[in-house]
């Protein structure tokens, strides 16, 4: 399996490093083992699945979060060392304490992740006869090959990547993630890991990622599965020559903040972009809803109705479907005759029906679009939210149906 698509230009980030090899836990001769390096001064966040058969790895990782001090992540794609039981906690702790022993530290500054397989206890020994390898392969620049190296069924690499100005020195924000099928988050999505090389504060960086997950990784969804492995990772080095971020109140931490949600963003539109079997980026974005709950139930509501997806992959204006997906939303009390429907700037729906000027033309030429905009006006409200979804096409369900063979 060789996955190496042209990323965008991905800067270093001091003070964090990446190394990748190849262990063979699934496919021979692939890259699937990844190791990330970071100072201890460096400040940590995380945020993880809420799927309550989440992944040994995950409760090890956030075990060791909680104790602080970390300075490696160690990713493995091809297993997920989930529903192992208590094996999958004693692998994903050895593997943590071969680690720290090749990196003179403990075995708590070390989180595990992995990806791949539920089911299947995890290849140790592969894994842990890897890591001399990745550890020679530390280097700030080591994105294009970690990008690669924490796929399952992606078909393609995520990576993003932006500098800015903060007190006046050059502040950089890198990323790659992970993630094409059972995508649907809430917390953030499959794998994904950001660093940047500012300074800020443990308590800062937690609400700073909250609520760029919120913004960016919490807004996607391909089928609606929300997997046992999810976890977001933010990483601040700390090695710009500027002062520490320590108030959210600070100019600088809405800059900061904002450029790390434009990262996130685009890592989690091309986790939606690489959807399996994915042919179409869907915006789905509704307004006028009375609050954020009712904005939620009509986008999601839409977002994973195989019917209106399916549409979208045949690329047929039956607007129906869409129509038929937001009355059954929930929202209590919906004014259907005021409500509007829109396909990009093409209004579908109207006074409880079809819009007078709206052509089954016009919607075709929308609908052949590669991206696609879906847009909902309850008209009873102030409130509204984008999420990004994509259509279901006949290679999602070749793909999941193979997965394991």
């Amino acid at each position: 399996m060789s996955i190496i698509i042209e990323l965008p230009e991905m800067h270093p980030v001091p003070g964090f490093k990446l190394g990748t090899t190849c262990a063979g836990i699934k496919v021979d001769e692939r890259k699937d083992l990844v190791l990330m390096q970071f100072d201890k001064q460096a400040s940590v966040a995380g945020v993880f699945t809420q799927n309550a058969f989440c992944a040994a790895p995950v409760h090890v990782a956030k075990a060791h979060l909680q104790v602080g001090n970390n300075q490696y992540f160690v990713i493995n794609t091809g297993n997920a060392n989930a529903g192992t039981g208590e094996q999958g906690m004693q692998d994903a702790q050895y593997t943590c304490e071969q680690l720290a022993q090749l990196g003179n530290t403990d075995s708590q500054a070390v989180l595990p992740f992995s990806t791949g397989v539920i089911g299947e206890s995890l290849p140790v020994k592969k894994i842990v006869s890897a890591l001399p390898a990745a550890l020679d392969n530390l280097t700030e620049n080591g994105w294009q090959d970690a990008a690669q190296g924490i796929l399952t069924t992606d078909t393609r690499t995520k990576g993003a990547s932006k500098q800015i100005k903060l007190m006046g020195k050059t502040v950089t924000i890198t990323g790659i993630s992970k993630g094409s099928g059972m995508i649907r988050p809430d917390m953030a999505t499959m794998l994904a890991f950001v660093a940047t090389d500012a300074p800020v504060a443990k308590n800062v960086l937690d609400k700073l990622l909250k609520y760029a997950a919120d913004h960016s990784f919490n807004r996607i969804t391909v089928d609606g599965d929300t997997s046992t492995n999810d976890s977001c990772m933010l990483v601040a080095t700390a090695q710009a020559d500027i002062e520490t971020i320590t108030e959210t109140e600070q100019a600088e931490f809405s800059i900061l903040q904002n450029a790390i949600i434009e990262v996130m963003e685009q890592l989690a539109r091309a986790i939606i972009l690489d959807g399996e079997g994915a042919t179409k980026l869907i915006n789905i974005h509704i307004c006028g809803a009375k609050n954020a709950q009712e904005c939620d139930a009509v986008a999601y509501t839409i977002a994973h109705s195989p019917l209106v997806k399916t549409a979208f992959f045949a690329s047929d204006p039956n607007w129906g479907r869409i129509l038929a997906a937001v009355g059954r939303s929930g929202v209590k009390a919906l004014d259907i005759n005021a409500l509007e429907i829109y396909l990009d700037d093409i209004c579908l729906v109207r006074n409880g029906g079809r819009s007078d000027d709206y052509t089954e033309q016009r919607g075709q030429a929308v609908m052949d679009q590669d991206e696609i905009t879906i847009v909902v006006d309850l008209k009873r409200g102030n409130a509204e939210t984008t999420i990004w979804t994509c259509d279901l096409s006949y290679d999602y369900v070749k793909i999941n149906s193979e997965y394991r063979t």
